[in-house]
């Protein structure tokens, strides 16, 4: 029986794509698993050229973009980031909004960059992100990084930070293809897959060319944007698998209405679970309503000591993956692209029964 997973990652994944997959999984090509041909074989090299360019059409990118499939995550794109934008001791510009926002200042500060953080929220706690505006950017800024989707805090950027000539780098990790995005606003967008893309162990990097002459010398090739780009992220064996599933992914949200079918869709979840929220006195949230997440609702019990309960009696009614991250607590679902509104209502049928029963 297939249960609702609320994992904020690896997450659920579209039911129709799991089956093709495990349709496919013994005899893609040949009789051989997708897994067990090579990379520079002309069948996998199409299937690549085939994903990115599907990656291009549903995102709308620019021709004077290149579209990398990397390993090592979106962490890893961390350290990425710094050694291909910025020269040792070059002024980084940086939004503070959360983790993960911690995470990537911290290592373009270990790799040599002064970092200059524009914006912090730690006044609220990190469930607000700063106003249009009320941010000053450094006019000889490497770049400026933020993040539009904190995965643990729930707190979501509802505009694109205006950064003027200076490269805008957004890790997108949990918001991709969750809506429209504006390609051309950013120099580089950044995502691991493992949660609107397919299974774990890849990240995608979308990169404005003319940022591909910046890296630090001396880059291990590895980490090079552009040795990454001249190779077709084929400079050494790439993640096949994921660059596979990325294709059935693709296909399945081509069927389904594409980047707007998935905002209507991601919007219409959001919004019932945060009414349900609002409307009951056992629950709150404690993200600002104009910093909202669709993607990741964080909720508090008016108990907490409920909390262990809530998601055991949860999993029981196949509700899985509902308690917060471990650094925070509390409980939080993740509602990406697969998760059906189905699974979100099943969510708030469970949460009005268990207010009624512990309330």
């Amino acid at each position: 029986m297939r249960t609702y997973n609320f994992s904020a990652g690896p997450s659920m994944m579209p039911l129709e794509v799991l089956e093709r997959a495990a349709a496919e999984l013994t005899d893609w090509k040949d009789g051989m698993s997708v897994m067990e041909v090579s990379h520079r074989g002309k069948d996998f090299v199409a299937t690549a050229t085939a994903t990115r360019h599907k990656l291009r059409t549903l995102l709308e990118i620019p021709d004077d973009y290149e579209v990398l499939f990397l390993q090592g995550g979106a962490y890893g794109q961390f350290a990425a980031i710094p050694m291909n934008l910025a020269p040792r001791g070059a002024l980084v510009n940086l939004i503070n909004t959360g983790q993960w926002s911690a995470k990537a200042c911290k290592e373009a500060t270990t790799l040599g960059a002064q970092v200059r953080v524009i914006a912090d929220e730690k006044a609220s706690n990190y469930t607000t992100v700063p106003a249009p505006g009320s941010f000053t950017i450094d006019a000889d800024a490497a770049y400026v990084h933020y993040t539009p989707n904190e995965t643990i805090g729930g707190v979501e950027f509802s505009y694109v930070p205006d950064t003027g000539a200076i490269p805008l780098v957004g890790d997108f990790s949990s918001t991709i293809l969750s809506r429209p995005l504006d390609v051309a606003a950013h120099g580089v967008i950044y995502a691991g897959t493992q949660k609107n893309m397919g299974p774990s162990g890849m990240a995608v990097v979308i990169v404005r060319r003319d940022l591909l002459d910046r890296a630090h010398p001396g880059i291990p090739s590895i980490w090079s944007y552009k040795s990454m780009a001249e190779t077709d992220s084929m400079l050494n064996t790439p993640p096949t698998f994921s660059i596979y599933m990325l294709g059935l992914v693709l296909d399945w949200i081509a069927d389904n209405g594409g980047l707007d079918g998935m905002a209507r869709r991601n919007q219409e979840k959001a919004e019932a679970l945060y009414a349900a929220i609002d409307s009951s006195p056992f629950y709150s949230n404690p993200v600002a309503p104009d910093a909202r997440s669709w993607m990741n609702v964080p909720f508090l019990l008016a108990d907490p000591s409920l909390d262990k309960v809530f998601v055991a009696e949860a999993e029981q009614a196949g509700l899985m993956n509902l308690a917060g991250h471990r650094s925070v607590g509390g409980l939080r679902a993740s509602l990406y692209n697969a998760m059906p509104i189905e699974g979100v209502r099943a969510l708030i049928d469970f949460m009005d029964s268990f207010a009624t029963a512990h309330g």
